[in-house]
Formats: structure tokens, sequence, C-alpha cells
């Protein structure tokens, strides 16, 4: 690995001493320096009762995003016992690429994530056949349209309670740059994204950007799930995320799209839509399976698939 500029913006993996690795990325939010701590759910029993608790996956590890001379800054003036990881060959903290640190966020998401019930746009079928002859679009013709919602999400201590459609724009591309701007703290904005490839990119891009390009130093995320721990460790942080993934580890914002009537993401005005970030679902099979999914699809429809929809956060199908 290759030794970069000093000023660089880079991933360096630190250690902290044992549960003080939110203790350090309190203190590094206060200063401005993104960072990343992997948690996960995991049981544990108090009082002899079990009890899934949110922690860090691997304790004494934390991750910061900052330049080699900003690190040794840090590690001078701070009194947490921080230390570096170092690299055997060169003697210098151990650099991680972008694109491995990525993936490593989003394998640490996938063991806290559902099922995903996912939009036309992020089905890749095999073998070059194109959907019109692999597999159909269900959009259940009678019954009403199946919709999912996108909450624009910041972190829990943000003072920011609703953005227009133009400020999302803005921010998204890169014109509003600090919180100050639209109403908050004076903090840099970090803005959270999901990859290229992801249907749910391209619909806010469609929807919210108005076909407009994102940032260039926007943090593709490639899940969900990395998205959320993202953004709820990271104070200056926005993104996106589907309804069903809201989670008191995140704070969601009021949306208007015409500068005067704003809605919350939530089920109920999902249904109303009263929220503007909405769009269709659709199920993709295989015609010649049609015959063994339609049991499949008339569950979805009872009262009981409903039922287990509405309770997983999605949006039940609403009769027109």
């Amino acid at each position: 690995m290759c030794e970069e500029p000093q000023t660089e913006q880079q991933w360096y993996a630190i250690r902290v001493t044992y549960s003080r690795e939110m203790a350090a990325k309190s203190y590094l939010d206060s200063i401005g320096i993104e960072s990343y701590v992997p948690m996960h759910f995991a049981e544990r029993t108090y009082g002899g009762k079990r009890r899934k608790v949110w922690e860090p996956l691997i304790h004494n590890l934390l991750f910061i995003r900052t330049s080699a001379l900003r690190l040794k800054e840090i590690k001078a003036s701070t009194t947490l016992p921080i230390r570096y990881i170092m690299d055997r060959e060169t003697k210098a903290p151990t650099v991680i690429p972008d694109n491995q640190m990525r993936d490593f966020m989003a394998v640490v998401a996938t063991r806290n994530e559902h099922v995903e019930i996912v939009a036309p746009q992020d089905v890749d079928l095999a073998g070059g056949e194109t959907r019109e002859r692999a597999g159909v679009g269900v959009r259940l013709h009678g019954a009403g349209e199946i919709r999912d919602a996108l909450a624009v999400v910041v972190h829990p201590s943000n003072p920011v309670k609703q953005l227009t459609r133009q400020q999302l724009e803005d921010i998204f591309r890169g014109k509003v740059t600090n919180w100050q701007q639209v109403g908050g703290d004076d903090r840099k904005i970090v803005v959270y994204s999901r990859e290229t490839s992801s249907g749910t990119y391209e619909f806010f891009k469609e929807s919210v950007l108005k076909n407009k390009n994102y940032m260039s130093s926007s943090l593709s995320m490639p899940a969900t799930g990395a998205i959320i721990q993202s953004v709820s460790q990271t104070r200056g942080a926005i993104g996106y995320v589907g309804l069903a993934y809201v989670s008191p580890r995140i704070k969601t914002l009021a949306v208007s799209y015409d500068g005067q009537h704003y809605a919350a993401p939530t089920l109920e005005n999902a249904i109303n839509k009263t929220y503007p970030i909405v769009r269709p679902l659709y199920y993709y099979y295989n015609r010649k399976n049609a015959s063994v999914i339609a049991p499949l699809l008339d569950f979805i429809l009872s009262a009981a698939g409903q039922k287990i929809i509405k309770e997983s956060g999605y949006i039940p199908v609403h009769k027109e």
C-alpha cells in the first residue's frame, strides 16, 4: 500500500480501551471528525431475562476518516487512550481503502437486516434476459397499488425537523453544505446515498433531485443497514431509507414538495398520500411459475397477509 499525502481524507483503524468506543466516537463527533463503530444486536441476560442490546460488534475497534496530519493532532490532543493499528511493513498507521470500508459496512449491516421488498429497478436478472421475457411485475390490479415510502433521515441530535424538496436537492447535489444554511447547527453536512446500481438510488434521484446528478463527494452505501449505522453515528449526516427500516437510532424529517405543506414519513401519511416520497413496488416471478405463485399473492392480499405487511413497517395495499 503506497503512502498517501498527509492531507488526504482516508479511513484509519484505531484501538481504544474496552467499552470506550462510543466515548471516543462522541469526542470525534464533537470536533467534526467522521468515524464509524461497527454495531450489532446481541442477546444478553439481565435478571434472568434475555434482552436484545445494541452494542459494538468488535470491542476496542473504531474507524476514523481524516487526514494523516489531523490524526496525529487528535491523538496528541485527547485524553482518550487512542492507539494506532500499525502497518507492519510501512510502520505507519493502517489505511483502509474506501471500497473495502464500504464493503465492511455492508457486511456488518446485513447482520441486522430483514428480507427487503425491492423496486423494479433493483431487479438484476441473470443471463441477459429482459424483464418482459423472464418475469412479471405485479401491481395486483383491482386491489390497489403496492407502495413504499422513503424516509429522509438524520442523526437524532440534529435540530432540523423539516426540509423542502428543493432544500433536499441542494443538499444532495452539494449546493448546501452546512446545516446552518437550512436552520440547523453550524456543522458540515455529510451526505450518504445508496450505490448507483440500487433502484432506491434511482428513485430518489428521479423524485427528489428531478433527475439531476448527486454530488460527487456523497458517500455511497451498498445496503440500507449501512446507511442507518452511518447516519446514527455521524452528527452531520443525512441519508434516506425505506419506511420499514426507520428506528429510534435515526431521526426522520418531514418533507414538503410545495414549500408549504409538510408531512412526516409515517404509515398513515404514506397511505393517504400526504407524504410525497412514495414509490410503487412490484413482485417479480417467472411466467412459467404463475400457478405456483398465485397462492402467495392471494395470501399477501388477504387480511392476514396485509396485517403482516403493516406490522413489518411496510405500506399495506390501499384500495383506490
